[in-house]
């Protein structure tokens, strides 16, 4: 069943909970359906890569970094885990009967529109294109695909649409090409105790990176008819690349729409640039807007504008129309 075909048939019967803003989770709080085995096994052979399964979120995720990249950032260089890996991830409807995949790819300009094609070809659908930093070279671009079937089908679907790009594991090099320039990890290069305390959320290191993210537990949010959570997308994010006392930070904010301009204020007030405000998912509701940011300076300053603008999620609307 195609999305939108789903989404009028369910609406219709009042199968998805539609609601307008922030409210009361426990009110409509369906448990999404566990993926089986089966169904994990499937992505794991259509891919040819394992991936992580979250049970709490009911979610698979194959991680699909594009270390073949070499970026820069106003001339410095910078790690793969700080913003260009990509990713896929499997969920059940809240009804058990479909499945839904999102994804988000990390391409070069000229890798764009063959993917474009290569998804059309291949019956899935592209839900939205953007950039997620200023300053980067080569230009990195950002696209999102999504489709509902089995998960198998779902699965070979995806594969098929990027069997011939770096997107697919087996064209990927094992390894960071930014990992011979530093032997230290996140652990080492930052205070994580000071930043822990400062966001009040564990961050996760990866590689010379570390990287909060976080939920919105607040309000539940469907698309295509399955809930939309961290591990599938639904996600705040601060990655820290650098070092404490000189670090980068890049992000995301997932916003409902009466928060965006609340949120712009208070990373504007912390001196972090706003890079993006966009969508990137169709026909979810609530609305979700997502804001990407980036900054340079001592890591804890960079930290507590990721928290201030957190601290702006879930308060009432103060929207003037």
């Amino acid at each position: 069943m195609k999305r939108r075909n789903f989404l009028q048939t369910a609406t219709a019967i009042g199968a998805i909970p539609l609601c307008g803003g922030p409210s009361d989770r426990g009110e409509f709080f369906l448990k999404t359906p566990a993926l089986s085995v089966e169904d994990q096994d499937s992505i794991v052979s259509a891919l040819g890569k394992k991936g992580i399964y979250i049970e709490a979120q009911a979610t698979y995720t194959v991680p699909l970094p594009r270390n073949d990249l070499k970026v820069t950032i106003k001339g410095d260089s910078v790690p793969t885990p700080f913003g260009f890996g990509g990713w896929v991830s499997f969920k059940k409807t809240l009804d058990g009967n479909q499945t839904v995949m999102m994804s988000d790819t990390v391409l070069l300009e000229e890798e764009v529109n063959p993917l474009i094609d290569a998804t059309h070809a291949a019956g899935l659908e592209v839900g939205a294109i953007h950039n997620h930093f200023f300053y980067e070279q080569p230009r990195i671009f950002y696209m999102h695909i999504h489709g509902m079937g089995s998960t198998a089908e779902l699965a070979k679907k995806y594969a098929e649409a990027i069997k011939t790009t770096k997107l697919f594991p087996a064209n990927q090099p094992q390894a960071a090409t930014y990992a011979s320039a530093t032997s230290q990890t996140g652990k080492e290069l930052f205070d994580l105790p000071a930043l822990d305390t400062l966001v009040q959320y564990k961050g996760v290191v990866n590689g010379p990176t570390y990287k909060y993210t976080v939920g919105r537990d607040d309000v539940q949010i469907v698309a295509m008819g399955a809930e939309m959570t961290a591990a599938i997308g639904l996600n705040s994010w601060a990655s820290l690349a650098g070092k404490q006392d000189a670090a980068h930070i890049a992000g995301d904010i997932a916003m409902l729409e009466s928060e965006v301009n609340n949120v712009i204020k208070v990373l504007r007030s912390h001196k972090l640039e706003v890079v993006a405000i966009h969508h990137h998912m169709l026909g979810e509701k609530p609305r979700t807007v997502f804001l990407h940011y980036y900054g340079r300076g001592p890591a804890l300053e960079l930290a507590k504008g990721f928290r201030a603008a957190l601290d702006q999620l879930g308060k009432p609307s103060s929207m003037k129309h």
